[in-house]
């Protein structure tokens, strides 16, 4: 089953970014993601076999209770692999010096516990991001980095984590239809 660990925004931050996004997305012919999936990756698992599901579970809920919780903001923006030659054009999340390090080593605590749980993990260095449009071939986004970059939403209180299933194609005009496994509570720090 394909998976991942993730920070989800709640709602009020999501709808806020919705809201800022909506006006403009007739501009570009970019395939913009659903309120539904916006969120933060923390681990990727590309294949989680059903009988680790309880240990993976159990050691992702033991890695959040070791981080506590941290506030943060959707803001800002940039482009994968760069603004240049766009595939994945994301907003960032606004982060002081504690909630960089507690976002850094939650991301690392999920990844640790996924490979002790036999689960192999995928991906790339953490760069925490939300993404917000996926683009066919590569295209120059500055503006679009830019106007993210104007971007900043509601402050909120990151304080758990999720872990979702993923199931591509199965959700509405072919895209990932998400499922939520678990809920695992940060300790709390703010």
């Amino acid at each position: 089953m394909r998976m991942f660990a993730a920070v989800v925004p709640p709602t009020e931050a999501v709808d806020d970014l919705e809201e800022f996004l909506e006006p403009r997305r007739a501009a570009a012919a970019f395939r913009w993601a659903s309120s539904e999936q916006l969120h933060v990756t923390l681990a990727f698992l590309a294949s989680v076999e059903e009988r680790r599901l309880d240990d993976l579970a159990e050691r992702l809920a033991r890695a959040a209770a070791r981080r506590t919780s941290f506030e943060t903001a959707i803001g800002g923006g940039g482009a994968f692999p760069n603004a240049g030659r766009a595939r994945v054009l994301w907003a960032g999340l606004d982060l002081d010096e504690t909630g960089r390090t507690q976002l850094d080593r939650l991301a690392t605590g999920c990844r640790a516990a996924a490979n002790r749980a036999g689960v192999e993990v995928g991906g790339q260095r953490f760069r925490p991001h939300l993404t917000v449009a996926r683009i066919g071939h590569p295209t120059e986004v500055s503006n679009w980095v830019r106007l993210l970059d104007g971007y900043a939403g509601p402050r909120w209180v990151a304080d758990r984590v999720t872990l979702v299933a993923s199931y591509l194609g199965e959700g509405p005009r072919g895209r990932p239809r998400y499922e939520e496994i678990g809920e695992f509570e940060l300790a709390t720090g703010v």
